[in-house]
């Protein structure tokens, strides 16, 4: 078993002899690989998608996530995702009730450790910024416009077997390729089903011409970032302007049965959302009405029951993030989750050595698997927040419809973590 001594995010511990496949470059897979080469591990990344584009809207990262990118060469990472990300230092967060429009609190922005930073930003800018760490600054192999036909493993390795009939092993594959992997039926011994979770997400990311026309709407862009919410019955609508008012996005929970196999994404149209919110403040739907459909996407939601493990038989196939543990989006934790999931088992792969890699797949979760579950369900109760507010209590104290900033949540540091608890965890997967 190796020591635990520490190290910076400038430095490379020794080589551990560990090579790792993970599959998917989104950011938990990237996220998975750098810390994999943090910690000495030979790694490379397959991918199903041919090229990388700068696709999505916004993504959230807590500071638990801030605190796992600012050991990244030193914090050279998070200056590059800075100029990226909302300042919502000064605005804060507008929480408007959904008829009225009125403001019913300002929630005021923390002030966040420099070495643990927040992050608000468009999915495909910032997800550049990793992709383009991992492959250029660390040279770590990505491999892309590669579909995975299906996995294997015996006791002594683990592999994928590619569309092109190609097979690869490694010591260990962690399987980072979304809710879809089909990595899940090698961990589950069986497909498991999607329910509906009867909610769906409308969500656009736009350029602030039109907003600025308007000056009904222009005040959202002359005033450098912003953020608001409108609360109301079922639904909520938040909506942000970022890189100082340049670029506008919002999103629009609401209520959804439509019968799908998986979350996946339409086209939106821009006549069902002002239907939707008909009788809400009418600064909503002029918002909307400058969004440019084409920008308009219509994001099914589905549920997942937990899973019962995210380790296959063998101990040598590894699900991460959303292949493991789907997020709502109202727990703004899902892409953070996935980067504490990779920070932890390339921490466990390392202190149990190249000899130990199925005790130490399995020491990973017995690490994660609480406390992901416990921040699951959070998305589910801040949306219910939202969507059963009642207006009374409200009116007598505002604060009971903040969104959540748990400590518990945010001061976590997930390598630290790792390194305290891995023994107990470790020897307990080797000998009970």
């Amino acid at each position: 078993m190796a020591d635990n001594n520490h190290t910076n995010g400038a430095t490379r511990r020794p080589k551990t002899g560990i090579k790792v496949i993970v599959v998917g470059a989104g950011f938990g897979g990237i996220g998975c690989a750098i810390e994999c080469h943090r910690q000495g591990h030979d790694v490379e990344i397959y991918e199903a998608f041919p090229e990388l584009k700068t696709l999505g809207d916004i993504i959230s990262f807590g500071p638990n996530a801030g605190r796992i990118f600012s050991r990244w060469s030193n914090g050279d990472v998070v200056r590059r995702m800075r100029p990226l990300s909302i300042d919502l230092r000064k605005y804060g967060f507008n929480i408007h009730k959904y008829d009225t429009g009125e403001i019913v609190i300002n929630q005021k922005s923390p002030k966040y450790a420099e070495d643990a930073p927040n992050f608000n930003g468009h999915r495909g800018e910032l997800h550049e910024v990793v992709f383009n760490y991992a492959q250029n600054d660390l040279g770590i192999p990505i491999h892309l416009g590669h579909k995975i036909q299906t996995y294997f493993e015996d006791d002594k390795e683990a592999g994928i077997v590619l569309e092109n009939g190609d097979r690869l092993a490694a010591d260990v594959v962690i399987a980072s390729d979304g809710v879809r992997s089909k990595a899940r039926k090698s961990v589950l011994g069986y497909e498991d089903k999607p329910k509906s979770s009867g909610y769906a997400v409308w969500r656009a990311w736009f350029p602030n011409k039109d907003m600025l026309a308007d000056p009904e709407t222009a005040e959202f862009c002359n005033n450098g970032d912003t953020f608001n919410g409108w609360i109301g019955p079922d639904m909520h609508f938040l909506f942000s302007t970022i890189k100082n008012g340049s670029d506008c996005c919002w999103v629009l929970t609401h209520p959804d049965n439509h019968d799908i196999d998986e979350s996946w994404s339409f086209p939106g149209k821009l006549s069902e959302v002002k239907e939707a919110i008909k009788d809400w403040d009418p600064l909503v739907t002029r918002i909307i009405s400058k969004t440019p459909e084409t920008t308009l996407v219509d994001w099914k939601l589905v549920y997942r029951d937990p899973l019962p493990t995210w380790v296959s038989p063998s101990g040598r196939v590894l699900l991460l993030g959303d292949s493991a543990h789907p997020f709502l989006p109202t727990s703004a934790q899902g892409a953070t989750q996935a980067l504490e999931d990779a920070v932890v088992i390339a921490v466990c792969l390392r202190r149990g050595g190249k000899e130990n890699v199925p005790a130490s797949v399995r020491c990973h979760e017995k690490i994660r698997y609480d406390r992901v579950r416990e921040i699951q369900k959070t998305g589910e109760s801040t949306r219910d927040m939202w969507h059963k507010t009642d207006w009374e209590k409200v009116k007598k104290n505002p604060e009971i419809i903040q969104f959540p900033r748990q400590d518990w949540i945010f001061d976590f540091d997930a390598e630290k973590n790792a390194e305290e608890t891995f023994s107990i965890h470790f020897n307990y997967n080797k000998n009970g």
